[in-house]
């Protein structure tokens, strides 16, 4: 969930600061861009340089700086990130949060921040418990920022209580879980496939197609970040998914597709069936290499079992079937026919005549046709901007 984030971590004096150093590693971890902001009093407790060291990017102490005449521009930082993260938080700076106050560079950030905000208080017992933290925290909660709650034990006082800031890996798990809770295919369980098929002739050469499973990779990559539980069938494809809660499953066959689709479609709110199967596989595969000669040869070929069409005889009320249509003519008319024939909800359409769509490009130009002959047709996009015009089809559908 955090992967691809851009993150703005906020560091303030306390003595938990020690464990922003491993929040970052973290972070970075997980696949997130990390730009730390340190009051001043953070920096007696942790270096800057150890936290730009994790982070990959230079620490912000201060509005100016003076080596340069530069200055630390807080709206751009605000504006760059997807989350605020204070942790941690001390009552100081909770109290000035709010409050209002900017006497320092991290709260110029927080007032100019459009994201979410979370924060991890962190301070000892008597403070947490003070009334005037109550009110400060509440008070910050009615803005609409989040508290990653703080943890019980052992205290720098050598009180035993409330007031610890939560564990790096603890918070880690608190942004993962609040971020797929507000997504909008939260709880989905999706099927995906991608890539050609290879049919075997021998234990050598096989029958397959162009297909680099771009498209499909994506996709289960866009619904991933969309909240939903992604199982990608793939077949021969050096592509790799982007998101680790992608759960890939690799396939060679039309056959092994198949299998493995049935094993996963019953459970499935919604399969979006991108990869390019095999219409046809040979009779008989040969145990041996199959040796030249100066006679002609032929393969004999038989049908594979339509993967689509199996679907969409076994589609029930709610869920979501999409198969995709790669046409050279009569485009329409084909991907219209496909659409009823296969009982499914929405087809994509795409062209080889369209210039920059097809097997193997980065880019892609396709029409979505629902099953109400609704039509939509879309610029050529990078293939990740067109996995997300896909995803929102299958949002609106999962939603009717």
């Amino acid at each position: 969930m955090l992967e691809g984030k851009n993150i703005i971590l906020g560091v303030c004096g306390s003595i938990a600061a020690y464990k922003s150093a491993s929040f970052v590693r973290l972070l970075v971890k997980s696949g997130a861009n990390v730009q730390v902001v340190m009051t001043p009093d953070a920096t007696n407790f942790i270096t800057p340089l150890t936290l730009s060291t994790l982070s990959k990017n230079p620490v912000q102490t201060a509005y100016f700086i003076p080596e340069t005449g530069e200055w630390n521009n807080h709206v751009d930082l605000g504006l760059w990130a997807d989350l605020l993260v204070i942790a941690p938080a001390s009552a100081n700076t909770l109290a000035k949060m709010a409050n209002g106050l900017c006497d320092n560079l991290l709260l110029a950030v927080y007032l100019s921040a459009k994201c979410p905000v979370y924060f991890a208080p962190a301070m000892d017992l008597d403070m947490w418990k003070h009334s005037a933290t109550y009110e400060n925290i509440s008070k910050l909660q009615s803005f609409g920022n989040i508290m990653i709650p703080p943890g019980t034990g052992e205290l720098a006082s050598g009180l035993h209580g409330e007031g610890r800031m939560a564990e790096p890996e603890d918070m880690i798990a608190f942004l993962s879980a609040d971020i797929k809770k507000k997504l909008p295919l939260v709880n989905q369980k999706i099927l995906v496939t991608a890539g050609p098929t290879y049919e075997a002739i021998d234990p050598v050469r096989f029958i397959g197609n162009h297909s680099s499973g771009k498209m499909g990779f994506a996709i289960a990559d866009e619904l991933a970040l969309l909240g939903a539980d992604v199982t990608l069938i793939a077949g021969p494809s050096a592509q790799k998914s982007k998101q680790q809660a992608v759960t890939r499953i690799d396939v060679t066959s039309a056959a092994e597709m198949l299998e493995i689709c049935l094993l996963y479609f019953k459970d499935s709110n919604a399969c979006i069936m991108s990869a390019a199967v095999a219409d046809y596989t040979p009779a008989t595969v040969s145990t041996q290499k199959i040796k030249k000669s100066d006679s002609t040869f032929s393969i004999d070929l038989k049908k594979t079992t339509d993967i689509l069409s199996t679907l969409g005889a076994q589609k029930v009320n709610g869920q979501v079937l999409a198969g995709f249509a790669l046409e050279t003519n009569d485009e329409e008319k084909n991907a219209i026919a496909k659409l009823q024939k296969k009982n499914l909800d929405f087809i994509v359409l795409n062209s080889l005549n369209d210039e920059g769509a097809g097997f193997q490009k980065d880019t892609n130009k396709i029409t979505i046709i629902d099953k109400h002959m609704q039509k939509t047709v879309y610029n050529l996009k990078s293939k990740n901007e067109v996995a997300r015009d896909i995803c929102q089809k299958v949002i609106e559908l999962i939603k009717a």
